[in-house]
This record gives C-alpha cells, sequence and structure tokens, in this order.
C-alpha cells in the first residue's frame, strides 16, 4: 500500500484487499480516498480506516459482478 501519512491503515485485513495495490490519499474536501490500483475501483471515506474499509465491500462487489463463473450450481 502507499499511502500518504495513513501507515496504520492495513489493507491485508480485508479479504478483497490482499491482492490489492492501495493508494490512499486525502482530497481537498478533507474525505479520505482508497484506490485500488489493480481493479481501478475507488471508495471514500471521514477516516483513512473508513475509506479502506468502504473499498473493500467495493472491490468485494467489482469482483463478483466480473466473476467468470456462471453460478449454475443451483442446477
Amino acid at each position: 500500500m502507499t499511502a500518504d501519512s495513513n501507515a496504520d491503515v492495513d489493507p491485508d485485513a480485508y479479504d478483497a484487499l490482499a491482492d490489492a495495490e492501495v493508494t490512499m490519499r486525502r482530497n481537498d474536501h478533507g474525505l479520505h480516498i482508497a484506490d485500488d490500483e489493480v481493479t481501478g475501483v475507488s471508495s471514500q471515506g471521514q477516516t483513512p480506516e473508513e475509506a479502506l474499509s468502504n473499498l473493500a465491500a467495493a472491490v468485494e462487489s467489482y469482483l463478483e459482478a466480473t466473476d467468470d463463473d456462471p453460478g449454475d450450481d443451483w442446477l
């Protein structure tokens, strides 16, 4: 993870971010932005932890939506 003074934020704590390359930044409005450089997914939060948690949920949804498995388990 590349972070601007957010060394205490650990993306490895989230399964969805296990192989992610996460960058953290802060926008002009004070919101923390977490970007997954591998998927291109971004999320935000009031704190670095909230931004990372939101990113993990967004990446998980992205991976589920782009999964090539047709989901025919019910057949």
